[in-house]
């Protein structure tokens, strides 16, 4: 069974789900979960993770990502993407009127945290069903606005109507929504008609595999070049090794007493560290705190 996360590329037409579901074919294996979804129309990086991998899902939905997306001026849509029903269209003399000083800055202003409602098509759950079944259903309900953060933010390209740019920001937030924000607070509306993530964490564009490498891979006995172990992605962390003695409480995920460290390594209040055994093993994340001089398990993978 392979354990750790690979870098895939998702492809148009495929929803996250479908990438799973393919991969286990691919790797005949059934313990597989991805960090994060992915509209069926976006490409880009989607990290998956592998057996005992798997564990980090809900880690690695907090990192940044990086996404290129394409803004279409003068549209509103209900889904606020190209693929929607139509909702209004804006005067074409409205949008002449808008200059590329005016639109680029009005782009920028999003740049820091500002309060983002929710589609209605998306998998958040209301009353425990899901926001594109009630939309579906023809039903719209109020979604309470949610605080994102929009750390970076670059024009690449401008031929209004259209904006190409990149956006580096916190988890949960909706590219296709901050497009049609964008739209709103230049009051002619918009439309997302394209996006790539380009990033997820430590994973990037360049390195993500589509089904087909990955196909490839399996038929030369070469997936498991490609998968990177679980503490492979915590790379900021110091590595810490146990004594003999503290191999047992290691592998019961049992607090660690800092006298059980090898090395007489010294380490910071808070401070989160791989842990490993005498023997180089990966046994899980833990967390340093001073006032017991003890570590506690963050998140186990043996």
């Amino acid at each position: 069974m392979y354990n750790g996360i690979m870098n895939v590329y998702k492809e148009a037409g495929f929803t996250s789900h479908d990438v799973v579901a393919k991969l286990r074919g691919i790797c005949k294996q059934k313990k597989i979960g991805h960090t994060g979804t992915l509209d069926p129309d976006a490409v880009g990086v989607l990290p998956v993770c592998f057996g005992s991998g798997t564990k980090l899902c809900d880690m690695l939905t907090d990192w940044d990502k990086e996404y290129i997306a394409t803004l279409q001026l003068g549209l509103v849509t209900d889904t606020q993407d190209i693929s929607g029903r139509v909702l209004s269209k804006a005067d074409p003399e409205k949008i002449q009127a808008i200059t590329e000083e005016q639109a680029a800055e009005y782009v920028m202003d999003f740049l820091g945290e500002y309060d983002q409602i929710p589609p209605m098509y998306s998998a958040l759950k209301v009353n425990g069903k899901k926001l594109y079944e009630l939309a579906r259903a023809g039903q719209e309900v109020e979604r309470k606005p949610r605080r994102v953060q929009i750390k970076e933010m670059e024009i690449l390209e401008m031929s209004l109507p259209t904006i190409r740019f990149r956006v580096v920001c916190s988890k949960g937030t909706y590219i296709r929504t901050l497009c049609h924000d964008i739209g709103e607070k230049l009051g002619c509306g918009g439309v997302m008609t394209a996006l790539q993530r380009s990033r997820v964490g430590i994973f990037d564009i360049e390195g993500a595999l589509t089904l087909s490498q990955i196909e490839r891979l399996r038929d030369e006995d070469k997936i498991s070049d490609v998968i990177i172990p679980p503490d492979g992605v915590f790379g900021q962390c110091r590595e810490v090794k146990v004594t003999p003695e503290g191999r047992r409480l290691l592998e019961n995920g049992n607090r660690l007493p800092g006298r059980m460290f090898s090395g007489n390594v010294r380490l910071q209040e808070a401070e989160q560290v791989r842990m490993y055994d005498e023997e180089g093993r990966f046994y899980g994340i833990y967390q340093y705190l001073s006032g017991p001089d003890a570590a506690r398990p963050v998140k186990m993978f043996l």
